[in-house]
C-alpha cells in the first residue's frame, strides 16, 4: 500500500478509536475515567509522527465541527469548556510520543516514558486552559494548586495504568507487525 494512503487510513482508524474511547467509561469512586487517553497514547506509540498527529487533529476538528465525538458532546462552544486544553494537548502529545518511540531501540521503559511525556503535554495544556477558564471565563478565582487538585491529581494513577497498558500493548503489536504500523 502506498505510504500516503496507509498514513491516511491508519490516522482515520485511530481518529475513530479515540472517539470510541471517549465513550468507554470506567466508573471509579471519585473520578470516572474513559479510554480516550489510552487511544491517544496508542496512536503515538504505534503510528508515524505524521499519522499520529493527523489522527488527533482530525478527532479534535471533528468534535469542534459539531460531531459529538467528545465525552461531553461536540461543537465550537467546546473551546470554552474547562477541558478543552486536554483535548488540544492530544495533538502535540501523539506527535511527541511517536517521535520518541520511533527512534532507536524499542523497550518497555522507553515506550512507557514516551507515553508519560505525552500525558505530561496533555496535563500542561489542560491545566493551562483550565486555569484560564476558571479564572477568566467562569469568573471563579482559582490558584494553580487548586487547578492541579482538580485537573491532575485525581488522574495521575489511572493515567500511569493507561501508560503501562499502552506500553505492553505496543510491545505485543510491534512484535507482530515488525515495527510501527
Amino acid at each position: 500500500m502506498k505510504t500516503r494512503y496507509k498514513t491516511l487510513i491508519l490516522a482515520a482508524f485511530f481518529t475513530g478509536l479515540t472517539a470510541v474511547g471517549a465513550f468507554i467509561r470506567i466508573p471509579l469512586p471519585f473520578v470516572p475515567i474513559t479510554l480516550q487517553v489510552l487511544m491517544v497514547l496508542l496512536s503515538g506509540l504505534l503510528l508515524s509522527p505524521r499519522a499520529a498527529l493527523l489522527s488527533q487533529a482530525a478527532y479534535v476538528l471533528l468534535g469542534l465541527s459539531g460531531v459529538p465525538v467528545f465525552a461531553g458532546g461536540g461543537g465550537i462552544s467546546y473551546t470554552l469548556s474547562p477541558t478543552f486544553g486536554y483535548l488540544m494537548g492530544q495533538i502535540p502529545a501523539a506527535w511527541v510520543i511517536s517521535r520518541i518511540v520511533n527512534r532507536g531501540e524499542v523497550a518497555f521503559k522507553k515506550i512507557f516514558l514516551a507515553a508519560m511525556a505525552g500525558i505530561s503535554i496533555m496535563y500542561l495544556l489542560g491545566v493551562t486552559v483550565l486555569f484560564l477558564n476558571l479564572n477568566y471565563v467562569a469568573g471563579k478565582p482559582t490558584d494553580l494548586a487548586q487547578v492541579l487538585h482538580i485537573g491532575v491529581y485525581p488522574f495521575i494513577f489511572p493515567d500511569l495504568l493507561k501508560a503501562a497498558a499502552a506500553a505492553l500493548l505496543t510491545l505485543k503489536i510491534r512484535r507482530v507487525s515488525k515495527g510501527p504500523l
